[in-house]
């Protein structure tokens, strides 16, 4: 066993530990709450549905321990128990070509990780989200989903990784610095294309029909100063009752959008409050910060793997027993969650500071009681906890826990 073998089964071990205790300390914390309503929201969540919530997120912790040990599993199966070496050799026996062999064993990684991942993806759907009340898609619409999404994965991630794997064998030493420029384009690319070609593929979506409601959030967004193709409504409804509302795309091709079972649940007043959040994250310049850390935090990362690429330790390590381009790729990404999984709690916090900035915009330009009216709906309608174990939302959230969202809302608006 190397070093490097012995670092990465001590941190998996570590890692998978931490995040079965927090799951543990989740369930137990969320169990000893269930049966008293938080007095801030006493209001409008009845004890029912606060029990009905805590059921919800115990279910679906269940569901999330498998998830992570499945994960584990697969990681050793692809890395010290020989199953990346094994595919990659079954791609040298049929190609020649290091590119088109390096291709096909990520493509093949990526769609057996998929069938891995599917049982759990029906449990979740025809599981979880059926027995409370969410799943509104049949066998048909998963089975269309599921085939559309791979379909656009080979369109999508085909192009991707061709350039990278074309940069890393002929473009130098310095590869992952080309390959970051083309990276940036091609998520710019697809950041404009989603909106436009990628979600229709899945959803309908229409112009919020004129009236009332329509002329409130024009005036809302004229106000902020915020130029969109429009604001649209999305048919949500026919896979889940969940509702959410979000905008998309950059430049003057901005589209906003709200889920239909969120209309349906919130007044006027409250989708103003609610879009007026949205924008705030505009107007507090969060989407620009984000991409510039995205940006420094990919290329901090290609230069890693540039760097790790030419270590033959970095395979040895892992059960491989060659280098090339494509196996420094995949090792590469199965590797980064076991050590980035720590330095969840820091991107979480500086996530729900922003949340916070757009809270504060919100209750500037709308009410602010009736984005907590709102919030609590959504809450409500969505069987979000409102009694998460501190550790493991600090982990795992990134908007601030209801009640400290709630309190900073009544503050501001004071």
């Amino acid at each position: 066993m190397t070093t490097f073998t012995l670092i990465f089964l001590i941190t998996l071990a570590a890692g998978t530990g931490l995040q079965l205790w927090l799951s543990w300390r989740q369930a137990r914390y969320v169990s000893a709450h269930q049966h008293q309503v938080p007095q801030a929201f006493a209001e409008q969540i009845t004890p029912d549905q606060h029990r009905k919530a805590a059921h919800y997120t115990l279910a679906k912790l269940v569901a999330e321990r498998w998830e992570i040990l499945l994960g584990v599993a697969v990681l050793l199966i692809w890395t010290l128990g020989g199953a990346l070496q094994q595919l990659d050799q079954f791609w040298a026996g049929i190609t020649a070509s290091a590119l088109w062999q390096g291709t096909g064993l990520i493509l093949s990684v990526s769609l057996i990780s998929s069938l891995l991942a599917l049982p759990l993806a029906i449990w979740q759907t025809f599981g979880t989200e059926t027995q409370f009340g969410f799943n509104k898609s049949s066998p048909l619409q998963f089975a269309k989903d599921q085939g559309l999404e791979l379909v656009l994965s080979l369109v999508i991630g085909l192009p991707l990784v061709l350039l990278l794997l074309s940069l890393m064998i002929s473009a130098g030493s310095l590869w992952w610095f080309w390959a970051w420029f083309g990276l940036m384009g091609f998520m710019l690319l697809i950041n404009w294309a989603f909106p436009i070609w990628i979600a229709p593929l899945f959803n309908t979506f229409k112009p919020l029909p004129a009236g009332s409601l329509h002329t409130r959030l024009e005036a809302l967004l004229a106000r902020c100063g915020f130029a969109s193709d429009g604001i649209f409504v999305m048919d949500g409804s026919k896979r889940s009752a969940h509702g959410n509302a979000y905008f998309t795309g950059f430049g003057k091709h901005k589209r906003i959008v709200f889920y239909d079972t969120l209309l349906d649940g919130l007044n006027e007043d409250q989708i103003e409050a609610v879009l007026a959040h949205e924008l705030g994250h505009f107007r507090c310049h969060h989407i620009r910060k984000r991409l510039v850390a995205m940006a420094l935090f990919s290329l901090a990362g290609l230069a890693l793997l540039g760097w790790l690429a030419e270590q033959s330790w970095f395979y040895t390590g892992l059960g491989v027993h060659q280098d090339s381009p494509a196996l420094a790729l995949m090792l590469f990404f199965l590797l980064m969650p076991v050590f980035t999984v720590f330095f969840s709690p820091l991107l979480s916090r500086s996530s729900r500071q922003h949340e916070f900035e757009a809270d504060r915009f919100a209750a500037e330009q709308a009410s602010a009681q009736a984005l907590i009216s709102g919030l609590v709906a959504m809450y409500r309608d969505n069987a979000s906890t409102l009694t998460p174990d501190p550790w493991y939302s600090a982990f795992h959230h990134s908007h601030p826990p209801a009640p400290e969202r709630i309190a900073h809302l009544q503050a501001v608006s004071t």
